[in-house]
């Protein structure tokens, strides 16, 4: 059997839930751009630490083929960790998208109860209460499909 809860709990209750979900999708939000002014970073020290190695090379005297492996293993293992820097930065801005999509889910679904209750208390012109399950609302998580822009194809 269903709870009866007072109106104005039920309100002050989706309220809260709608201001939780608000916040935590901002704080998402902040959290990608983060992640992509780090991921801008890895690129210039990327690229700079490329112009750097190439210009030593270009300026040295004694460019040879038996000099040249030096270079070559520096750049591989830079390329490597560049790799897996990005790889990682990825992964964890794909993470906070999906989290970002989930708290708006949830946002969405409270604020449509919230202006459920209103209409329906509006309609009657009354204080009434409301069945518990009007105001239950449930962490959303987004459609199967949502996972696929963060597939690679290649």
């Amino acid at each position: 059997m269903a709870e009866i809860i007072p109106k104005e709990t039920a309100l002050q209750a989706l309220n809260t839930i709608i201001q939780l979900h608000f916040e935590k999708t901002l704080e998402k939000k902040r959290a990608v751009d983060l992640q992509k002014k780090e991921l801008w970073k890895l690129f210039q020290i990327f690229f700079i630490f490329l112009s750097l190695v190439f210009l030593a090379q270009t300026q040295s005297s004694r460019l040879q083929c038996r000099h040249c492996w030096v270079p070559i293993i520096l750049l591989s293992l830079a390329h490597l960790i560049f790799y897996v820097s990005v790889a990682q930065t990825l992964r964890c801005i794909n993470g906070f998208k999906y989290q970002r999509r989930c708290h708006k889910l949830t946002l969405g679904l409270a604020t449509e109860r919230l202006r459920q209750i209103k209409m329906r208390a509006g309609n009657r012109n009354d204080d009434g209460d409301v069945v518990g399950d009007d105001f239950e609302i449930h962490y959303q998580e987004p459609p199967e499909t949502y996972f696929g822009k963060f597939k690679r194809n290649w």
